[in-house]
């Protein structure tokens, strides 16, 4: 792992971790504060507080005196379940007894914001906390750039092209929890909490004007799609220490899901009332999911064994109100083993390790299902040369399981012609990864950072595919021939000026290759972040660009969101005040390319995102407290939902 400890100056600029770690600019890192999200090279990064799997909100609650320093792994172990990166703080006792943390950061121009408050109290050896968070999405401006090319199977051919007439987003979401640890110093570890997740408002809507290249009169139409739920999740987790350097772990969770997806798909003639198309899904999903997971921990002076399994159960029921209330019942099971040695000789560090993963999925009203065993071999050699040079070559493995969305077997009609169809003979596909790496601290660590080179196969990746049935066009998903891609990428952080004036970037190039049973694919691209920070003084000045990396999956290249934002804060005491603008230059984009010979499509969505806001945190600490529990694992009881429409 790479480890970073905050200067003074990062800490006597931030008002919480999320802010902190925005300022330790990590290189291959991309941290957005004002968004929250945290991302690497275009992949999700599982966040841990002390070894504890945690959420940006649980970020966003630490207090920056409290971080003792952040470890990035870029080679996550077995353990870590597949994990693509893991960013871990790791948090010292606090020397106050209590902590009230609140934070409102509105939009001046649109319904945009966040808002969360956190408090910590604490009684000898036990700590409660209490917290929410609001994010606040509300009748966003939005509209897509849409051109699509439909083939029929005899060559016939018709091009639609979209003019947008506008549209909106809405993605407002909070959530509340409470919990409770137990620390005995290096014996006893108890925590519980329980949460309450609800997504208040989930839409895209997009209205538009179709062109036909065929001569036919021009289409309005109205493309939206969404979701509304509740999860409330509860988990409890023991760690207890034994003689001799043992340690053994559990961890249990459990969630359920109430709340329903939906999907509108409207056309007419612009002088007509009537429908041409007329569309609708409604689907009331009552989901639940529970995690098991055990590990024990050996440790010698110069190694370590890690050894766990874990189960992990979904319980999915969907009714249908679009199939005169037809109801499916889906379940899912995985079961997982592991085991991993590290052992360092002098430079050396090895580490090794094989993991077993059983996966079974089954709809009950039509007794389809699959179930397999495959195998997670792992293997990291690591040679330091010094304190500034290291070389590490790595080789991961790791499995998907088929998702609901993708097996469940109801059709789902998309607009006049187009359908999707799951497969309940999907099978669970397994990725391999070899990574070469080196990591340097330059010019008396005035530049650090890494260049490295990733290949990567799944030569079963679960896949979309498009084919004609009589007059529908269907997308369905396949064990697909397999994706193939190679990378290359340089990330340096330098301090131009020490704790004044600190630049941050990445680049990657990528080249992939995708072959479905019917189709082979290419793609080349090109990806980066840069961000630029000033601190002088409590001032804190800073710039952030990102373009996203497109990735070919099946028939379709994607794309998350090319953005950039500047910001500017000012410390005072326990208050923190920003302003700044989102996407101050250029305009908001996020969007996909199909590539099938079936629909040849490119589609933008954009965004009013160009948003000037302002931001007000304030931190009161008090008394003598303890510190918050340290969880090593994580039991997955991730619930699972169901996804409707979508061109």
């Amino acid at each position: 792992m790479d480890v970073y400890h905050p200067s003074k100056s990062a800490v006597d600029n931030s008002k919480n971790g999320m802010q902190l770690l925005q300022n330790l600019m990590i290189p291959t890192l991309t941290v957005n504060d004002a968004l929250g999200s945290i991302s690497a090279s275009g992949q999700s990064v599982q966040v841990r507080i002390n070894g504890r799997e945690s959420s940006i909100e649980q970020v966003r609650a630490l207090l920056p005196e409290t971080i003792k320093r952040v470890e990035w792994i870029d080679n996550p172990g077995l353990r870590y379940g597949g994990a693509n990166y893991v960013l871990n703080f790791v948090v010292t006792n606090p020397t106050v007894g209590g902590s009230l943390m609140v934070q409102a950061k509105p939009a001046l121009n649109c319904g945009w914001g966040y808002y969360q408050a956190n408090a910590k109290f604490n009684t000898g050896r036990s700590q409660w906390e209490v917290g929410g968070y609001f994010k606040l999405t509300e009748g966003i401006k939005a509209h897509r750039d849409y051109t699509e090319t439909f083939t029929w199977p005899d060559g016939d051919e018709l091009t639609r092209t979209e003019t947008p007439l506008g549209g909106k987003l809405n993605n407002s979401q909070g959530a509340g929890w409470l919990s409770y640890n137990y620390i005995k110093p290096d014996t006893t570890v108890f925590y519980v909490q329980l949460i309450a997740n609800r997504n208040f408002s989930d839409l895209n809507r997009y209205n538009g004007l179709l062109s036909l290249s065929n001569g036919d009169k021009d289409i309005l139409l109205s493309d939206e799609s969404g979701r509304v739920g509740t999860t409330p999740r509860f988990s409890a987790y023991l760690e207890q220490h034994f003689a001799h350097r043992q340690t053994l772990v559990v961890d249990f969770s459990a969630s359920l899901y109430s709340g329903h997806s939906y999907s509108n798909y409207l056309e007419r003639f612009e002088d007509a009332s009537d429908y041409l198309t007329n569309v609708s899904t409604y689907i009331k999903d009552r989901n639940q999911a529970y995690g098991l997971e055990a590990d024990y921990i050996k440790q010698w002076q110069a190694s370590k064994l890690t050894a766990g399994a874990s189960y992990t159960a979904n319980r999915n029921r969907s009714l249908y109100e679009n199939l005169d209330g037809e109801i499916f019942h889906q379940r899912q099971d995985k079961v997982y083993f592991f085991a991993e040695y590290f052992q360092r000789v002098n430079k050396v560090t090895i580490t090794g390790g094989l993991g077993a993963q059983y996966t079974s999925f089954k709809f009950q009203e039509t007794d389809q299902g699959n179930e397999s065993w495959n195998l997670r071999p792992q293997a990291t050699v690591t040679y330091s040369l010094n304190q500034n040079h290291n070389f590490r070559l790595a080789f991961t493995s790791w499995q998907s399981a088929p998702s609901l969305a993708e097996t469940n077997i109801a059709p789902q009609q998309l607009d006049g012609f187009q359908w999707r169809i799951g497969n309940s003979n999907l099978k669970t596909s397994s990725s391999y990864m070899l990574t070469f790496r080196y990591g340097h601290n330059l010019f008396n660590q005035r530049v650090s950072g890494s260049f490295g080179a990733r290949a990567f196969t799944s030569p079963d990746a679960i896949t979309p595919y498009l084919y004609w049935e009589n007059d529908r066009l269907i997308t369905s998903y396949e064990n697909s021939k397999g994706l193939q891609n190679l990378s290359f990428w340089l990330a340096e952080q330098i301090q131009i000026i020490p704790d004044w004036l600190m630049f941050s970037g990445t680049i990657q190039y990528k080249a992939e290759r995708m072959k479905g049973n019917t189709y082979t694919l290419y793609n080349h691209t090109w990806s980066g972040d840069a961000a630029l920070m000033f601190m002088y003084k409590g001032f804190q000045l800073v710039f952030q660009y990102v373009r996203a990396q497109r990735d070919l999956w099946g028939e379709k290249i994607s794309w998350g969101e090319d953005i950039n934002v500047i910001a500017a804060d000012y410390n005072w005491k326990n208050w923190q005040f920003e302003a700044g603008m989102l996407i101050p230059f250029g305009k908001y984009d996020q969007g996909s390319k199909s590539l099938s010979q079936w629909n040849r499509n490119e589609q933008h969505m954009r965004l009013d995102m160009r948003m000037p806001y302002i931001s007000i945190s304030y931190n009161l600490q008090w008394g003598r407290q303890k510190r918050g529990a340290s969880k090593l694992i994580n039991a997955d009881a991730n619930v699972d939902y169901s996804t409707t429409g979508g061109r």
